[in-house]
């Protein structure tokens, strides 16, 4: 049992408290300037401080968003007045979080097919980033589906990523937030989806449970069940909601401290829209919390606003004509 079990307990339990999300703001700098180019923003750290202080600086944002996962450049960044967006999150209460992953890269032998690395020296920046004051983590491990994929090898190589992920987390003091995404992309059936996210998440539960993992201690972050993106046949939000919540019944054992949803790519109407079916017609089926861990399906429309543009901060920061702009 890892020295910081009861913190950890808590921790977790904060994170999926009632009526509160996980804000994911952790987007590396490639990603987040492919965003900023498409909009004509600077590429410069100067405005991914000024966009991150934005979001950090959102008034009453700790009454809806428990806590944000942030980036190694972020968690080190301050605001232009000298304050660490460390401490803005701590004085708004909300939990600091770390991504700790380094990217899915290439599997060997299997085309198409990605694992997530980061193992080496995770410990000793496990331990720097507790120091500083994060106390939760994420790991993100990506199962395309495809012509014969994804093959038993990409599930349980990302599986014992993710398990020797989550033990670290919890030997140095940081929720880990356990995130196996099965990607929308490509034209399969719900079917399809609830068969590879079934084995997914089999997979690595039973991985977490040989390495050690205490359950109580960790969020578990995955996808929803839903037809690919170019799947001819769509279904209703309440299928999908039906779906994923069976799915997650069946694999993810009653003592996990709580869900946390990634949008997957949805559009930021249909993530809500499932979310929400979710809660009112499965939720007292669920015996844990299940909330969001979003990024641009809350993100995007403020982006969109500001564009990079000081004078609008305010007004991206407060929200309404940010939901003018998409009426």
């Amino acid at each position: 049992m890892s020295k910081y079990a009861e913190e950890l307990k808590a921790t977790a339990q904060a994170m999926v408290a009632k009526g509160k999300g996980i804000l994911a703001m952790d987007e590396s700098n490639g990603t987040c300037n492919k965003r900023f180019e498409k909009l004509g923003i600077p590429t410069t750290e100067e405005y991914r401080q000024a966009y991150r202080q934005l979001i950090l600086t959102t008034p009453d944002l700790s009454n809806y968003i428990s806590g944000p996962i942030l980036y190694d450049e972020t968690i080190r960044q301050s605001t232009k007045e000298g304050v660490p967006f460390l401490r803005v999150i701590t004085d708004a209460g909300m939990i600091p979080g770390i991504k700790v992953d380094t990217g899915a890269k290439d599997l060997a032998g299997h085309p198409n097919e990605k694992v997530t690395e980061g193992l080496d020296g995770l410990r000793e920046r496990i331990a720097e980033y507790y120091q500083m004051g994060a106390r939760f983590a994420k790991w993100r491990a990506v199962i395309t589906i495809g012509d014969r994929i994804p093959s038993r090898a990409c599930i349980e190589a990302n599986a014992h990523g993710l398990a020797r992920y989550a033990a670290l987390c919890q030997e140095g003091g940081l929720v880990p937030i356990v995130e196996p995404e099965v990607l929308i992309d490509g034209n399969h059936t719900l079917e399809r989806c609830f068969e590879v996210t079934d084995e997914t998440l089999h997979t690595v539960f039973n991985h977490l449970y040989t390495q050690g993992v205490a359950f109580d201690q960790i969020v578990l972050k995955p996808s929803m069940v839903i037809p690919g993106k170019d799947c001819p046949t769509q279904v209703s939000v309440e299928a999908v909601a039906e779906a994923t919540i069976n799915c997650l019944l069946k694999n993810v054992p009653v003592t996990v401290a709580g869900i946390a949803f990634l949008s997957g790519g949805q559009s930021i109407e249909q993530s809500s829209d499932h979310l929400n079916a979710m809660n009112a017609l499965f939720g007292s089926q669920c015996p844990w919390p299940v909330t969001f861990s979003y990024a641009r399906a809350i993100q995007q429309p403020a982006l969109d606003y500001w564009s990079g543009d000081s004078s609008r901060v305010a007004e991206a920061s407060r929200g309404d004509k940010v939901a003018e702009s998409y009426i």
